[in-house]
């Protein structure tokens, strides 16, 4: 593959992240637009503020709303002009408003008569339907719709089906009637969550990001680590840390942060298939960091039925373990080439930068005390909005203008849209799972092909949860993996937060996984690499996430599930010595250069300590603290 040429941001936002790839309408078409995105976020603050409408309701009309802005801001080709509205869009625009309000106008009638859809119901479902994937198709893109087509065609083919695939089938009525007027469906789980925390949440970020907080963060970075060795490349792991707890896609934070780390690293001397891949990486990460986690963690509290600030505490160590092995593999790549840091003079101040921009960071130290202390998320996401807007006019750099705040609530209702949209499609899915029972049969088959073995049955789990995201969002590969591959680690007994974190981290880990890394695609666009050869080197420095899942699915504690206090550190211990062998065997240097013997012998025993247990550990440290003699030694 040959290299592609430096992109600037927009570009590649354009290219690889379909959310990003809108029309650019002026005059007052772009005017309508604005309003009826704005008209959708201050309905979402209201219902927020007053009380939310009956599930079905409070989902239609935010179904309602993400269709008719997907189908006016996405055009059906490519090559369609974006500044002026095509005739058929405006079509679907309309008709995505209204197979929607059907449900909210004929809401009584509909519940008198569950199970028996009249033939209008039947066609305004069925065309319901065909909007939601359409919308997919231009949102999302096209793995997500050959997902659902596939689970579409699995229902009506149920009876041709051989051996454990097989099942009664459905006609047109039954899953039309199953999949969009209830909600295990389309109006299920993940619009639900969609339409109440995950927009909040998302309406927060687009408030901090026009406060200046995504540039704070880099700044922060540069101040504490710009001068160490390797500088830069750290700057892009640390920023993409913090820009990942409120960040909710991974190429959207490979161009935020780097678009300005990638041109630092490559002027400090790494080599331009690197510098993407760091950035790759750990903008990837930032999808496993709390308390956001790509808008994940809140469906995952409703799946699992566990408060949300559960799943944020559950969160926290694996998260790190990740970013350290990132930052592991950075600091001896810059060891092996001998890359110095940026000099202190070149570099801002801390004192400075908190003095003068810390006051923004104040929303997001509040949200989570505010989760902590156990107020909803819903309510904890309001607060922070508000208070969002009342920090940035603390200084005069940092003020938002009213045209601004007015802005943030249009930006608020864009940014959903890819969040929207997959939910209302991965409510397909989940409605062919519930109706046909193929998720148990999925597990049931596979227990069957691994004869019940733990590791065996993670490994084919794992590249499910990896060939499923591929392409999909964070939101939508958590739901399908959820659905698809969770069950089979459920029936060996697994904890259920342990199964599902498991696919969640596989899912997202597809994103700098090549083929399709997009993730990495992004990262080489903007560094001029070679995309594939980016792709393999965010892999290598991405391995804690390949190993991160095994560590939490045989040892719960690192999920702070039902730990004890000096087990938890044991295990936390042999974890970091674990990432610290793992990531030098990768980039053959620890503390001198290493032959390939010394590279297969570390790599082992940093796997030795992935498994709980006082043997391998002993035996994992021991290898370790041999190598490390020889390497000092040597040097």
């Amino acid at each position: 593959m040959a290299d592609e040429k430096t992109m600037t941001g927009e570009e590649i936002l354009k290219k690889y992240d379909k959310e990003s790839n809108t029309m650019e309408y002026t005059g007052v078409m772009a005017k309508f637009v604005s309003a009826l995105a704005i008209t959708f976020s201050v309905f979402q603050l209201y219902t927020a503020l007053f009380g939310v409408l009956d599930a079905q309701l409070q989902r239609a009309v935010h179904l309602g709303f993400g269709l008719a802005l997907s189908f006016l801001l996405y055009p059906a080709l490519k090559s369609w002009r974006r500044d002026k509205l095509h005739p058929l869009d405006a079509i679907l625009a309309i008709l995505g408003a209204a197979a929607p309000a059907y449900m909210v106008i004929q809401y009584r009638e509909l519940i008198l008569r569950a199970g028996l859809p009249t033939t209008e119901d039947v066609i305004i479902g069925a065309m319901g339907i065909l909007l939601v994937i359409e919308a997919a198709r231009r949102v999302v893109g096209i793995p997500m719709v050959c997902v659902v087509l596939f689970f579409i065609a699995y229902a009506f083919a149920g009876p041709y089906l051989p051996g454990l695939l097989a099942h009664r089938g459905l006609t047109i009525d039954q899953f039309v009637s199953h999949v969009y007027y209830t909600t295990e469906g389309i109006f299920g789980i993940p619009l639900g969550v969609s339409s109440t925390f995950i927009f909040l949440f998302i309406l927060f970020g687009a408030y901090l990001e026009g406060t200046g907080l995504g540039k704070f963060f880099i700044d922060v970075a540069n101040a504490i680590a710009g001068w160490a060795s390797g500088g830069p490349a750290k700057v892009a792991v640390l920023s993409s840390g913090l820009m990942g707890t409120v960040s909710g896609s991974s190429v959207a934070n490979v161009v935020g942060t780097g678009s300005l780390t990638i041109p630092m690293m490559k002027k400090l001397g790494y080599h331009k298939d690197f510098a993407g891949a760091v950035e790759a990486a750990a903008s990837t990460g930032g999808q496993l960091m709390p308390p956001v986690m790509g808008a994940a963690a809140f469906l995952m509290a409703e799946f699992v039925g566990i408060p949300y600030v559960e799943i944020v505490k559950a969160a926290v160590i694996p998260a790190f373990l990740y970013f350290m092995g990132v930052w592991l593999g950075v600091h001896f790549e810059a060891q092996r080439n001998n890359l110095k840091g940026i000099p202190r003079d070149e570099l801002p101040k801390i004192s400075e930068i908190l003095r003068e921009r810390g006051h923004l960071a104040i929303p997001l130290v509040v949200i989570v005390y505010l989760l902590v202390s156990g107020y909803t998320p819903m309510r904890a996401a309001l607060v922070a909005i508000f208070l969002s807007i009342l920090v940035s006019a603390i200084k005069k750099s940092t003020r938002m203008k009213p045209a601004e705040i007015i802005k943030g609530l249009e930006n608020g209702a864009r940014n959903v849209l890819g969040v929207l949209v997959a939910c209302a499609a991965a409510g397909v899915i989940i409605g062919v799972v519930t109706k046909t029972g193929v998720g148990l049969k999925l597990a049931s088959g596979l227990l069957q092909l691994t004869q019940g073995m733990l590791l065996p049955s993670m490994f084919l789990t794992m590249v499910t949860a990896i060939i499923l995201g591929m392409g999909v969002p964070t939101t939508a590969n958590y739901v399908i993996t959820s659905t698809i591959a969770a069950p089979a680690l459920l029936q060996m007994g697994v904890p259920i937060l342990a199964a599902h974190m498991f696919v969640f981290y596989f899912g997202i880990i597809a994103d700098v996984t090549p083929p399709v890394a997009l993730a990495a695609y992004a990262g080489a666009g903007i560094s001029g690499g070679n995309a594939l050869k980016t792709g393999v080197n965010a892999s290598k420095l991405a391995i804690a996430a390949f190993i991160i899942p095994y560590m939490f699915v045989l040892n719960p504690e690192l999920l702070l599930v039902d730990g004890v206090t000096g087990g938890l550190i044991l295990s936390l211990f042999t974890a970091l010595v674990g990432m610290v062998a793992l990531s030098s065997s990768l980039i053959g240097f620890l503390a001198a250069p290493m032959n390939f013997f010394e590279r297969i012998i570390l790599g082992a025993g940093g796997l030795m300590m992935i498994k709980p247990g006082l043997a391998t550990d002993i035996a994992g440290v021991a290898i370790f603290a041999a190598i490390l003699f020889l390497q000092l030694k040597r040097r």
